[in-house]
């Protein structure tokens, strides 16, 4: 059976060194990805292919890892069509192993919209990788609607990615314990999560899906949260007066995907949410990549039938991007 993994990371010389021009106690994320990290974010060859092979993984769906292109200037406009140039080519040249999201530089949201449109139909790219927020903005901020109407109207879904919160944010609530806890704790521990999750609440509490109602959202890590609080999100529905239940917008327009939280009763669970339509597979390579064919052992272990397992493993994804 094909598994393709859609929240695949690397990294580029180019887009590392810009992000170090900025590098101070505002974004320390730069600090996680180290040593052999490092190493398999910037390989996007034989390395990582048989890295893929041995867990399993025949395609991935590139990105670039987080914060992308968020927090840069002007200079994000040329390097997002450089990166992005660069993906299409290693998917031209490897199209059975890799697929691409695009990276947009959100700092100029009409040049992010003219970037998304040429990645979709001249780059073959399957839709856009976002980070959240951009500096100050969060995603549901009017300046990106036109973003949201550009995929809508391409057919292309937008995963929002985790950012580490902001640096007030983490003074509060994620400090007090030595510099790589407090990190740890602000990232990939708990803090991530939540900023993720609350962009995609935000987008429905400002009714960018009343008003694109055909979007179509991507949350890793099982939905950041969302799903496991969905009973509590239906009370916001009367107070922000929204057109449909909460759990609505979950239904119709997000996917969640596994981001190597290979966990059963998590599966489970999103399941009996979202059911079995909108669920995809990834295992957030190579943040966490563990040896032993964990990631094709995961999908085999599930008590899905053969129809629904095709669905988690490549099906929903292909069905989600239009492919025939």
């Amino acid at each position: 059976m094909k598994l393709v993994a859609i929240e695949e990371h690397f990294l580029t010389k180019a887009v590392r060194d810009d992000w170090n021009k900025y590098t101070d106690a505002n974004d320390p994320t730069e600090k996680l990805n180290l040593g052999e990290v490092e190493k398999r974010l910037e390989d996007i060859g034989h390395s990582r292919i048989k890295l893929m092979d041995e867990a399993g993984v025949d395609v991935q769906v590139l990105s670039l890892t987080s914060p992308s292109l968020h927090n840069l200037g002007s200079e994000s406009i040329s390097l997002a069509v450089q990166t992005n140039d660069y993906v299409a080519e290693i998917v031209k040249k490897t199209p059975e192993r890799f697929q691409g999201f695009s990276a947009l530089p959100m700092f100029s949201p009409n040049d992010a919209v003219k970037e998304l449109e040429r990645s979709v139909k001249n780059l073959d790219l399957k839709g856009a990788m976002l980070c959240g927020r951009t500096r100050e903005k969060n995603l549901d901020h009017k300046d990106f609607w036109g973003i949201f109407e550009c995929a809508e109207t391409l057919g292309v879904p937008l995963f929002i990615h985790p950012q580490i919160p902001q640096k007030a944010v983490r003074d509060i609530y994620y400090s007090g314990f030595d510099e790589m806890t407090d990190l740890a704790f602000s990232t990939f521990g708990l803090g991530w999560h939540y900023e993720s999750g609350i962009q995609f609440v935000r987008l429905v509490l400002a009714k960018v899906f009343d008003r694109f109602p055909n979007l179509q959202i991507i949350l890793g890590h099982w939905g950041e949260v969302i799903l496991f609080y969905a009973e509590r999100l239906a009370s916001l529905s009367k107070v922000a007066k929204l057109e449909k239940p909460f759990i609505d917008y979950i239904r119709e327009n997000l996917y969640v995907t596994a981001s190597g939280m290979f966990s059963q009763s998590y599966l489970q669970r999103s399941i009996e949410i979202i059911g079995t339509e909108r669920i995809l597979f990834s295992t957030d390579y190579p943040y966490q990549y563990r040896p032993g064919r964990e990631a094709r052992s995961f999908l085999e272990a599930t008590e899905l039938s053969n129809v629904n397992k095709e669905k988690f493993a490549f099906a929903n994804w292909e069905r989600l991007t239009g492919k025939k």
